[in-house]
């Protein structure tokens, strides 16, 4: 199984370095998108903000102004060359980046107020063990937002391919991936231009 992950890992890394460069121009028109997805999470100034799979660091910017400057953004990704591109185009001086597994994160345990996670969920090498660390950093009743610029239809059709009931992204999967991994999933939105799963850390 750790062979298995490593393996994972190691192919998501090619796929994302290889890409990096050229990451935003295949996607120049998702930047309000990702400005609604942030605001709803509700973050407030002063929160401690996970953006979990940063990429290129889209979301660092919009985070940032939504905790102020006595808040905290972190931008983690397992990619280097993602880090790079948030970096270089500046994105990275709103936040601390970290090169960093989201199954196993450098982060004390209830130390965030919220996770903001775009794409994430469909990449994360075994993905329950990624959900159920990232409930161990974020504080109970504290905010994870798993989006995407798309919703299911839109990805699988670009994609070439059909959605299905077995995608991760669906609904009643997620929410019982969710429910066994820490979490509870308190809205749920799939349509052509968006994709957006909140959902809240159950107590202890």
């Amino acid at each position: 199984m750790t062979h298995d992950l490593a393996d994972d890992r190691a192919a998501v890394r090619a796929f994302f370095g290889e890409r990096a460069p050229r990451w935003d121009a295949r996607f120049p028109d998702d930047g309000p998108a990702y400005a609604a997805a942030v605001h709803e999470i509700g973050l407030r100034p002063g929160d401690v903000v996970l953006d979990a799979g940063c990429g290129t660091g889209r979301a660092l910017p919009e985070l940032r102004t939504a905790v102020g400057p006595a808040g905290t953004v972190l931008g983690a990704d397992l990619t280097p060359e993602m880090l790079d591109e948030a970096a270089r185009t500046g994105r990275g001086k709103a936040a601390t980046l970290l090169l960093a597994d989201v199954s196993q994160l450098p982060l004390q345990s209830s130390c965030l107020d919220a996770v903001f996670g775009a794409g994430l969920i469909s990449h994360l090498p075994g993905p329950e063990s990624g959900l159920r660390e990232l409930a161990r950093v974020v504080r109970p009743q504290g905010r994870l937002a798993l989006f995407h610029p798309v919703g299911r239809a839109a990805l699988a059709a670009r994609q070439g391919r059909q959605t299905s009931p077995d995608d991760i992204r669906a609904e009643p999967r997620l929410r019982a991936l969710l429910a066994a991994t820490g979490w509870r999933l308190v809205s749920y939105v799939d349509e052509d231009d968006r994709y957006l799963a909140l959902a809240e850390r159950r107590p202890e």
